[in-house]
């Protein structure tokens, strides 16, 4: 049934709960879910580990969650015709199963939310923050489709932990090593999610870094660049001879190899395992 269909006064009531929960599920897919909660929790995580009080975590939370929601539906909204032509069955915006109008209504609240949640962390912080959501914008807006589509993930992540330690201190910025660790951690990441849609984008006139280099390519380049990361983090952290970070490392290097040869999506999820791995060797610090 459309979301825009117009229910009779009359109609059962499982028909009248029906519309707006398959247009409540219709979003929560169009947002891209699975990073968005990815990224929210790594920065729950980066949070507690530098000692954020239970408010700025909870106001952080807000604002990266909302964040994502906006580039998660302004991605769909802007790849509508691109995801119909390639047949995109898995897209509810290329489907009809929701209208552009109730998506960019959410848009419009995100993005408010985002704005007020940002700001709340503090005035750094929060126009950090807005900044990196800008960055990612740009991508849907593009730069996804040169050779430039890495840079808005390394900018996102490598300015992550900054934006939480803006938010627990204003005058404190997080050691260099963290920001590098985010940055590695992105491009790998970018390189991952694009991945599975390497043909259909390529249909669709796509050719951004991952296009270009192919799909063997990017699961070696991804896994070195996982590795680096998470060395990157275990050597930051300053315990490289506590038996939990070398655990870890271990984890990382399995899950690296993972990516070399797992199927399908498998890698990307592989490479938000290591982003936690890398988050629990924060905790641990």
């Amino acid at each position: 049934m459309p979301d825009s269909a117009i229910l009779p006064s009359h109609a059962p009531s499982w028909q009248r709960w029906a519309m707006p929960l398959s247009t409540a599920v219709s979003l929560v897919r169009t947002a891209h879910p699975g990073p968005a909660a990815a990224v929210t929790v790594l920065t729950l995580v980066i949070a507690v580990g530098m000692d954020a009080n239970p408010g700025t975590v909870m106001v952080l939370g807000i604002a990266v969650l909302s964040g994502q929601l906006v580039v998660g539906w302004t991605n769909d909204l802007l790849d509508r015709t691109r995801d119909q032509v390639a047949g995109r069955t898995d897209k509810p915006l290329a489907t009809g199963r929701i209208s552009r109008t109730a998506v960019r209504r959410a848009v419009g609240m995100a993005s408010a939310t985002c704005v007020v949640a940002s700001l709340l962390c503090g005035l750094a912080a929060g126009l950090l923050h807005l900044a990196l959501v800008g960055a990612a914008l740009a991508y849907n807006a593009g730069l996804k489709s040169t050779v430039w589509s890495w840079l808005p993930y390394a900018l996102a992540f490598g300015g992550l932990p900054v934006v939480v330690s803006l938010a627990s201190d204003p005058a404190q910025i997080p050691p260099l090593w963290m920001v590098v660790a985010g940055a590695l951690f992105g491009i790998a990441a970018h390189l991952l999610n694009v991945m599975p849609d390497l043909a259909a984008d390529a249909a669709t006139g796509v050719r951004g870094l991952p296009h270009r280099l192919g799909a063997r390519t990017i699961r070696i380049i991804a896994a070195l660049i996982l590795v680096a990361a998470s060395a990157t983090v275990f050597l930051g952290t300053g315990n490289s001879a506590s038996v939990g970070h070398r655990v870890l490392l271990g984890a990382v290097l399995i899950l690296a190899a993972l990516t070399v040869r797992a199927p399908n999506r498998m890698p990307f999820y592989a490479a938000i395992a290591v982003a936690g791995a890398n988050g629990v060797m924060l905790l641990l610090e």
